[in-house]
């Protein structure tokens, strides 16, 4: 019978990287072998293998299987599991019968869809390479028409080691092929530009020098070189981290980190900082990191030599980048070197203010580079995804390895440092003071001067879109001197292995919280939030609270800052005091993401007492429901209706709204075009559909337009067997 070419697009193709890679996509020809006993059956024998050949096993089959690991398998009827191809059976008649797989196209060459819509044409290989939580296609040979009423096509997609089973399963046939699965969804970052810089961009800036006397070199990432891909992927293998683990960008950036240095864990790169380079190369040679790569790669993962900060760096962004994380090579200028997890800078001196060097292990670097990646960080508070700090120069061990991160920036501003991981050390090197101290006749020691701002100066990084530099200190920390940045270093020291290098507060009686009433603010009107503030002590007190609020995507991720205040608060003893705070609709309505949800973030000191206030509190502007009306009876095969009705809450017109309706076993359901709704106005339109099942069924439906999400509704409807 003629064959038939079916594409077939999987609506959820997410999964987890592969660990290796073999196949490139090509069909693998069966293989036919007569077997060697052939003999004649019986006519019930003959009945039974045509009427039931999922319970009828062959026992004379010669089995072929191609491929090692993720499938495609056709079969027929509701047949599922592990699939191999078979013999032709000498029947004629069930072979023509049986659905086959006669190849599969995973379209994966540079031309074809699959790599331009996932943006991963420009990786030198023919092998299918896509972008998790985005569609695919690909385009099945079969060796009959799908009947979808009595075939059934399925997709399987495996991580893990190549595993083959034979099997004597009757009745189905499978190609198997290997893919690339590369990140996208949790390390989604907002706007095309970033994208092509943080991930696609294959050459960069890395800067060095002093605070004074920046320079800049240019170096080629090369990210899609021939053979860089296989490269990272093989410096996944050699970390050893399982595919269960190669999922998660927090997880695969902590091991890169690890894996670009050698100290542990013979890594790419062996560091060198002592001026003798014989039987390498100097780091001030490297331009690129693509012949470190392909070295390391080629000499089965024998460290390369040498490498210093920007050269570590720069690998790491090659391989982030690859494997689809956003990242950026980043230089701190007076970039401290934290020994003891004190949160400071110490200089020791004895009695007669001689240096005591062998306690001056700590040490402030001219210029250090590390690495920013952007993912979502759903293993701490909201509000701390966003620019993570990775840094793969060995300096100090993490939980044994020599790596550092991936630390929240978000946590490191705000002195948040026991969130994991590694926040004290990167907060140490941007942040931290630098405290003098002098031995007394009695071995102890008392601080004689501080510097507070002697480290993290001018944290530099490439553009967007050009070579010019820009200065990103204040992702880092608050303005030098400010309120906040004092807070955030008090606060971080108190978790560090000196925690009483500042003055601990007197008391700590104040209490602040916030409080929203009933469900919480509505979208389309002022958001009101009421902040309490309460003096629990037999003294007055005062405070400065500083307040700001943030728009924030649903992965923890802040956006942009909306609305700032000061908050001046006097308490008489004994006091409580509610502060009425209000977000105008006027400053957030063109700010909002998709889940409309806002970070406020409070903070301040207590003047009496020293003790420092910090809250903060997540929340979003509630929208409003479809509202959901079933029309009649329902009974299947015949036509019914519902009324759906949506009130703008808005006051602005909702352009181009669409809503869409479905349902299980609700039949000729199609996108509603509603058009445009002007402020306040209410909207009632009417669905027409034919349920094809019985039973109590739901019918869902969301609204979309561009001012206006996550509005949703669904009723159940009792769909009656046909009169």
């Amino acid at each position: 019978m003629p064959g038939e070419r079916l594409s077939i697009r999987d609506n959820a193709a997410v999964g987890r990287f592969h660990g290796v890679s073999a196949s490139n996509g090509q069909a693998v020809p069966e293989r036919h072998t007569e077997s060697k006993m052939k003999k004649e059956e019986s006519g019930c024998r003959r009945w039974f293998r045509r009427a039931c050949p999922c319970c009828f096993r062959r026992q004379n089959s010669s089995y072929d299987v191609s491929g090692d690991v993720d499938g495609v398998a056709a079969g027929d009827g509701e047949n599922e599991g592990p699939t191999t191809p078979l013999t032709p059976t000498g029947d004629t008649e069930l072979d023509e019968l049986t659905l086959a797989v006669r190849s599969v196209d995973l379209l994966s060459r540079k031309s074809d869809r699959n790599k331009k819509e996932h943006h991963t044409d420009q990786y030198n290989s023919d092998q299918l390479i896509i972008r998790r939580g985005q569609t695919f296609q690909i385009e099945l040979d079969l060796s009959r028409p799908f009947n979808p009423n009595t075939d059934k096509l399925h997709l399987e997609m495996k991580t893990g080691e190549r595993e083959v089973e034979s099997q004597e399963l009757y009745g189905q046939i499978s190609r198997i092929h290997d893919f690339i699965l590369s990140f996208n969804d949790t390390v989604y970052m907002e706007g095309e530009k970033e994208l092509k810089e943080y991930v696609l961009n294959d050459t960069g800036r890395i800067y060095y020098g002093t605070e004074k006397q920046i320079g800049a070199r240019t170096w080629n990432f090369g990210q899609f070189d021939e053979g860089i891909l296989e490269a990272c992927l093989f410096v996944l293998d050699n970390s050893e981290v399982p595919p269960s683990g190669r999922g998660d960008p927090v997880n695969v950036v902590r091991v890169i980190s690890a894996m670009i240095n050698s100290p542990d864990d013979l890594g790419v790169l062996e560091g060198n900082w002592s001026g003798n380079y014989a039987g390498g190369t100097s780091p001030t040679a490297w331009s690129g990191s693509v012949e470190i790569l392909r070295q390391y790669h080629r000499e089965g993962g024998t460290p390369v030599k040498y490498g210093q900060c920007w050269v570590f760096s720069g690998v790491t962004t090659t391989v982030l980048r690859c494997l689809g994380i956003p990242t950026r090579s980043v230089t701190n200028f007076q970039s401290a070197h934290d020994t003891d997890v004190s949160l400071t800078t110490d200089v020791y001196f004895d009695e007669n203010m001689e240096p005591i060097h062998h306690l001056n292990s700590d040490s402030v670097w001219n210029f250090h580079v590390w690495n920013d990646c952007w993912m979502a960080r759903p293993d701490l508070p909201p509000g701390m995804g966003g620019w993570q700090a990775v840094d793969s120069t060995p300096q100090e061990t993490s939980h044994g390895t020599f790596r550092c991160g991936p630390a929240s920036l978000a946590a490191i501003r705000s002195g948040q440092v026991y969130l994991k991981f590694d926040t004290p050390f990167v907060f140490a090197e941007v942040n931290s003071d630098k405290i003098y101290w002098q031995r007394n006749l009695d071995c102890t020691f008392s601080q004689i001067h501080s510097e507070k701002k002697a480290v993290g100066h001018c944290i530099s990084t490439k553009a967007v879109g050009s070579d010019e530099r820009v200065d990103i200190t204040h992702l880092y920390k608050y303005p030098e001197g400010s309120e906040e940045e004092r807070i955030a270093v008090e606060t971080a020291c108190r978790y560090g292995s000196k925690p009483d290098v500042y003055s601990s507060p007197i008391a700590e009686d104040v209490r602040v919280e916030v409080m929203m009433e009933g469900e919480g603010p509505r979208m389309g009107g002022d958001a009101q939030l009421k902040i309490v503030v309460k003096n629990t002590s037999s003294q007055p007190r005062r405070t400065t609270l500083h307040s700001q609020v943030a728009v924030m995507y649903y992965t923890g991720v802040l956006k942009d800052t909306v609305k700032k205040d000061t908050l001046n608060v006097e308490l008489n003893p004994q006091e409580e005091k509610i502060i009425e705070w209000v977000l105008p609709y006027t400053q957030y309505q063109n700010q909002l993401v998709d889940q409309a949800a806002l970070m406020l973030t409070l903070s301040g000191r207590v003047s009496e007492t020293q003790q420092v206030l910090a809250n903060q509190t997540s929340f979003r502007l509630r929208t409003p429901d479809l509202n959901i009306e079933p029309i009649g009876e329902a009974y299947v095969g015949k036509e019914t209706s519902a009324k759906i009705t949506f009130t703008n809450p808005l006051p602005c017109t909702l352009r181009n709204v669409v809503i869409r309706v479905e349902g299980l076993g609700l039949r000729d359901l199609h996108p509603i075009r509603v058009g445009d709704v002007s402020k306040h106005a209410n909207v009632t339109v009417t669905e027409h559909f034919i349920p094809t099942i019985a039973g109590k069924r739901k019918l869902v439906a969301s609204l979309d337009c561009r001012q206006l999400t996550q509005v949703h509704g669904v009723a159940d409807i009792d769909v009656h067997e046909s009169q």
